[in-house]
């Protein structure tokens, strides 16, 4: 089957694999739909700490299809059926575990990061991710194609339940990529007052303003500060989200906050420049609340798959390219540019 692989290291390739045997406890999926995120762009670029130098794994951890194999042991799946699966797998026995949290155990597994993911035809699922509710039947409503994207959907979901949005809330996101919009998605649908998104490229707030957004703002031809306060009558925005991996960003977030602001850091800065220069006091002075999420939980993958079928939530807009398995690497190509915004690679057609 073909495959796209990398190998720690810094090999990327695209290269025929044989498919993967399942054990009693496993699954086969055959993947139909399976989206490129800025995770598998990073491992490419620098590997993953959870990777041993030499090893090679199948990238690819966005995905849906359907079941082509089930184990003698398993119960509850068939083959045929169409799945969805949350990508992170804890160890199942943790406090983080245990709290239903599994994208935040010290120990997790996940597609694509440790043992091969789904930019392939066929992807094994273990037993481990099985017995955790990790595999989700699809609602009749949900396509393949929504379904991959229902994962970092999933996240900005955990993301919208920390900034606790509340009727009538002036929320600011700071990047218009696929992230950025997802919260702008879900800021609305929260009720939010008046959605402001920040960014430097005039293309992507033009796609933010026709997803809703109130306002935008590109930051090189405007004063940002000088503009939201205007629009919030000096007030700052009650949510502020960073959805861009910005230094300067995130210090900026606490002098545009409103007095009980919520800040989310929602992209995080590279690992070799972490830190961050800020004046606490106004964290102090104005009661601000700093938080920060990673991933998303199983529950979190199972609402947005509600949400979907629901039909209140369009995902489709962030979509900026499909491109056959056989042309990934043109499809990662332009997902390094920085010009796409989410593209789906199709193994199975």
């Amino acid at each position: 089957m073909l495959a796209a692989t990398y190998t720690q290291g810094g090999h990327f390739q695209l290269e025929d694999i044989p498919v993967p045997k399942i054990q009693e406890d496993e699954i086969l999926v055959r993947v139909r739909a399976t989206s490129i995120c800025g995770t598998d762009l990073r491992i490419i670029q620098h590997g993953h700490r959870k990777l041993q130098p030499g090893q090679k794994i199948v990238l690819g951890h966005e995905f849906s299809g359907t079941v082509e194999a089930v184990g003698s042991r398993v119960r509850g799946y068939k083959v045929g059926q169409r799945v969805g699966v949350a990508p992170n797998i804890g160890c199942g026995q943790c406090d983080q575990c245990v709290e239903g949290r599994a994208n935040m155990c010290p120990d997790y597994s996940a597609f694509g990061i440790n043992f091969d993911g789904t930019h392939t035809e066929f992807a094994r699922v273990p037993g481990s991710a099985i017995s955790q509710g990790n595999v989700m039947a699809l609602p009749e409503e949900v396509s393949f194609d929504e379904a991959a994207l229902n994962e970092p959907f999933s996240c900005v979901i955990n993301g919208n339940d920390a900034c606790r949005i509340k009727l009538g809330d002036t929320v600011l996101i700071f990047g218009a990529g696929p992230i950025g919009l997802l919260h702008l998605i879900l800021a609305k649908l929260s009720g939010a007052k008046a959605v402001i998104v920040s960014d430097v490229i005039d293309e992507k707030l033009d796609r933010a303003t026709r997803m809703g957004a109130d306002h935008v703002i590109n930051p090189k031809t405007s004063n940002l500060k000088k503009a939201v306060l205007s629009l919030t009558h000096g007030e700052g925005a009650n949510v502020i989200v960073t959805a861009c991996p910005v230094h300067s960003v995130q210090e900026q977030s606490f002098e545009l906050a409103a007095s009980f602001g919520r800040i989310c850091f929602f992209g995080g800065l590279p690992h070799e420049r972490p830190k961050i220069t800020i004046n606490s006091n106004l964290i102090h002075y104005r009661n601000l609340i700093v938080t920060g999420v990673t991933g998303g939980s199983n529950m979190h993958y199972r609402a947005g798959l509600k949400l979907l079928a629901s039909r209140k939530v369009d995902l489709t807009p962030i979509v900026s390219g499909t491109y056959p398995l056989s042309r990934a690497t043109e499809a990662f190509q332009m997902a390094l540019s920085g010009r796409a915004m989410k593209i789906i690679l199709k193994p199975s057609g």
